[in-house]
């Protein structure tokens, strides 16, 4: 199993990730009202709350270059 630090991931993928998780919302729960980069900055938080600082993940879903 291959360990990967998630929220550096997060970070790294910050601008597709936001733009996910606001459309997420807005089709999910179309009458919320919320500033898109608030959301992602308290998701990012969570995730740093919730998640270890390495996650294991199996090996097929890691490759090196």
């Amino acid at each position: 199993m291959a360990q990967v630090k998630i929220e550096q991931i997060v970070d790294h993928l910050s601008s597709a990730m936001r733009r996910v998780l606001e459309a997420a919302v807005r089709t999910n729960i179309p009458q919320a009202n919320f500033e898109p980069f608030e959301l992602f900055r308290e998701f990012r938080r969570e995730v740093g709350r919730k998640c270890n600082t390495w996650e294991t993940v199996p090996d097929e879903y890691v490759e090196a270059d």
